[in-house]
C-alpha cells in the first residue's frame, strides 16, 4: 500500500495548503462561519452533497442496510437524492437565505431565536446542537477508523489522531472558505471514485444485470423472508435520511452562504445528480456483498452475528486493486473529513455564536468571537476523537440517535418559520421539545434496531404539534412578522 500512502500524504498536504490560503481570506466572524457569503453554485452543490455523504453511508449504511436490505436499499439513495438535495434546495434555499439576510443571522439558534421573538429559544437550540452532534461526528470518525485499520492495517488508534490532526488544521485555519474549497476538490475524488468502484465491482461479478440478479437471487437465501426489514422499515429509513436533512443546521448553512439566488437552480441539479451517483454506488455496493460473501463468509463479530461496519472494508479491499483501492481510500476519507468539518464549524457556532456572552473585548475593542470560533473547533475535534476512540456504539446507532434528536428539534420550527407567520413563539418552543423528546423516548423505548422509526416519528410529531399550539397561543408581533417576510 506504499503507493495509497502518497496518494494519501499528498492530500492532506494539499488540506493543509487550503487552510493557510483560507485563512488568509478569514478576517470576519460572517468570512469564518459563511465564508462571506459568496459560495458559486458549483462550490455551494459539491460542499452540501459532501456534507450529506460520509463514511457513515460508505461504512455503516452501505453494509448494514445493503445486507439486510439487498436492493431495497436502492430506495434511501433514491429518496436521498429527490428529497434530501434535489427538493430541499428547491423548496428551503431562497426562502432562507433572503430569511437569514433580513434577520440578520448565520446560524439556525440565531434564526429560530429572531424568528420567533424568543430570547430563550437561541441557548436551547445551541445546546441541542452542540450535545447531539457530537455523536454524529464520532460515528464519522469511528467509520474512517475501521477503514484506515483494514485498508493500511494501522492501528485504530492511529488513524484516529491522522484524523483529528488534518481535519482540525484546516479547519480551524481557514474556516468555511477552506471547508468549501477543499469539499470541492473532496466531491470529485467522490463522484469518480464511485463510478470507479461499482465499475470494477460489476465487472469482476459479470456486468451489472449479472449482479443485480444474483443479488437478488442470494437474498433470499442469506435473509430469511421472516428476518427480512418490513415496508415500514425501508420508507422510515428513506424518511428519516431525506426529509430529517431538512432540519440539520450543517446542510441548511449551505443556503446561508450562496452567492445570489440565480445560483440555486444550478446548484439544485449539481447536487442531486451527485446525490444519486454517491448514494446508488454505496448501497450497490452493499448489495454485492451477497454475491461475494456467503452465510459462512461475510465477516463475524465475537459474538458470531454480522459484522455490518466490516462488510464494505472488507469486500473492497479483497477485490479492487491496489491503485484503485487507494483511490476508494481517498474517496472516503474525503466524505468523511468534508462531513466532519461542517459538524465542527457548525457546533463550535453553537458556543462562539449563539452562547458567548461578549463578542467584543471591552478592553480593546476587538471582535473575539473568530478566536473563540478556532478554539472551541479544536475542542469539539477532541472530544469527538474522545467518543469514537472509546467506541460507545456502532456507527448507526450512533448516526440515528442524533440525527433523529436535532432534526427532529428543528425541521418542524424551521420550515414553519419560513412559510407560516401563524405560528406562534410558543409553538416554536413546543415544536422543538416535542421533536427531542420523541427522539430520546422512542430511541430508548423501541431500541436502537427501530432507531429511524424513532428519528422519523420525532420529524413528524412537531409538524402536528406546531400548528395546534399556535391555535392556542399569542400571535405573533406585526413588525417581526414585516421584518422576516420583507421580500420573501
Amino acid at each position: 500500500m506504499s503507493i495509497g500512502i502518497v496518494f494519501l500524504a499528498a492530500f492532506l498536504a494539499l488540506m493543509i495548503v487550503i487552510g493557510v490560503w483560507g485563512m488568509k481570506k478569514t478576517k470576519t466572524l460572517g468570512d469564518f462561519f459563511l465564508g462571506g457569503r459568496t459560495m458559486g453554485p458549483w462550490v455551494s452543490a459539491v460542499a452540501y452533497g459532501t456534507s450529506y455523504f460520509s463514511a457513515v453511508i460508505f461504512i455503516g449504511f452501505a453494509g448494514t442496510q445493503g445486507w439486510q436490505f439487498g436492493l431495497n436499499a436502492l430506495w434511501i439513495a433514491l429518496g436521498n437524492a429527490l428529497i434530501g438535495a434535489m427538493a430541499a434546495w428547491f423548496i428551503l434555499a431562497r426562502r432562507t437565505r433572503r430569511m437569514t439576510q433580513n434577520l440578520d443571522t448565520m446560524t439556525m439558534p440565531e434564526f429560530l431565536q429572531e424568528r420567533y421573538g424568543a430570547k430563550h429559544l437561541k441557548p436551547v437550540a445551541a445546546s441541542v446542537i452542540f450535545f447531539f452532534l457530537l455523536p454524529y461526528s464520532a460515528s464519522v470518525f469511528k467509520g474512517l477508523g475501521h477503514l484506515f485499520e483494514a485498508v493500511f492495517h494501522i492501528p485504530y488508534d492511529l488513524a484516529l489522531l491522522i484524523m483529528i490532526a488534518f481535519t482540525g488544521v484546516y479547519l480551524i485555519l481557514g474556516g468555511y472558505f477552506a471547508i468549501a474549497i477543499t469539499d470541492f476538490i473532496q466531491g470529485i475524488i467522490m463522484f469518480f471514485g464511485a463510478i470507479a468502484m461499482v465499475s470494477v465491482l460489476t465487472g469482476n461479478g459479470g456486468g451489472l444485470f449479472a449482479m443485480v440478479s444474483k443479488v437478488s437471487e442470494n437474498y433470499s437465501q442469506h435473509i430469511p423472508p421472516a428476518q427480512q426489514p418490513s415496508a415500514l422499515t425501508v420508507i422510515s429509513l428513506v424518511f428519516m435520511t431525506s426529509f430529517g436533512t431538512w432540519g440539520l443546521p450543517q446542510m441548511t448553512q449551505k443556503f446561508y452562504a450562496i452567492k445570489n439566488e440565480r445560483v440555486i437552480s444550478k446548484a439544485a441539479l449539481v447536487t442531486t445528480v451527485f446525490a444519486l451517483v454517491i448514494g446508488f454506488s454505496a448501497y450497490l455496493t452493499g448489495a454485492f456483498a451477497h454475491v461475494f460473501f456467503d452465510l459462512n463468509t461475510v465477516p463475524k463479530n465475537e459474538t458470531g452475528g454480522v459484522f455490518y461496519d466490516r462488510i464494505v472494508p472488507t469486500l473492497l479491499t479483497s477485490h479492487l486493486p491496489t491503485l484503485l483501492l487507494s483511490l476508494i481510500m481517498l474517496l472516503v476519507l474525503s466524505a468523511s473529513m468534508s462531513t466532519l468539518s461542517s459538524l465542527v464549524l457548525v457546533s463550535s457556532s453553537s458556543v462562539a455564536i449563539d452562547l458567548y456572552p461578549s463578542r467584543i473585548d471591552a478592553r480593546t475593542g476587538k471582535d473575539r468571537s473568530v478566536a473563540m470560533m478556532r478554539f472551541l473547533s479544536a475542542i469539539f475535534v477532541i472530544i469527538s476523537y474522545l467518543i469514537s476512540r472509546f467506541q460507545f456504539s456502532f456507527i448507526v446507532t450512533l448516526m440515528s440517535l442524533s440525527w433523529g434528536a436535532v432534526s427532529g428539534s428543528f425541521a418542524g420550527p424551521y420550515i414553519f418559520g419560513l412559510y407560516s407567520k401563524r405560528v406562534t413563539k410558543a409553538a416554536a418552543y413546543a415544536g422543538l421539545l416535542s421533536g427531542l423528546g420523541t427522539e430520546i423516548i422512542l430511541f430508548f423505548v423501541l431500541g436502537s434496531a427501530n432507531s429511524p422509526l424513532a428519528a422519523s416519528c420525532a420529524i413528524v410529531v412537531p409538524f402536528i404539534v406546531i400548528p395546534i399550539v399556535s391555535c392556542f397561543t399569542k400571535a405573533p408581533e406585526q413588525p417581526l412578522l414585516n421584518k422576516a417576510f420583507e421580500n420573501v
